[in-house]
């Protein structure tokens, strides 16, 4: 069983979230890449934790950027929208909503709570 399998809960862990890759050389799995906040982070060491003897087989350098905002794009939530149709118009995938919640998490704290009136910011 390789590296890549061994921490495979934090590969999965990991997807949708870090921009980058876990490549297995030297017999450790170098992580080097990015993820738009300290919570993504924070989720993905503690999935790699998980493991016993991680210590000795993770390399990891995961930043922190937060998601580029092209000068703070905003989008003012009118009667009717979901944050999933938010993201298909302004990002063009429904599926991108959580980029838009995490953006906004100093405002909102579920993702189907959005009310008209709310100025929110698009990843």
């Amino acid at each position: 069983m390789g590296l890549r399998d061994k921490y495979a809960h934090a590969i999965q862990t990991a997807k949708g979230k870090f921009q980058g890759n876990a490549e297995e050389r030297d017999g450790k799995l170098h992580w080097n890449g990015y993820v738009a906040s300290e919570a993504e982070k924070a989720e993905i060491w503690t999935a790699i934790k998980t493991v016993p003897g991680y210590q000795n087989e993770i390399t990891g350098d995961i930043q922190v950027r937060p998601p580029a905002g092209g000068g703070g794009k905003t989008y003012t939530v009118k009667a009717g929208d979901t944050l999933s149709k938010i993201a298909k118009s302004e990002l063009g995938d429904a599926n991108a909503y959580m980029k838009i919640f995490e953006a906004n998490r100093d405002q909102l704290s579920d993702p189907d709570k959005i009310k008209p009136g709310q100025v929110l910011k698009i990843g």
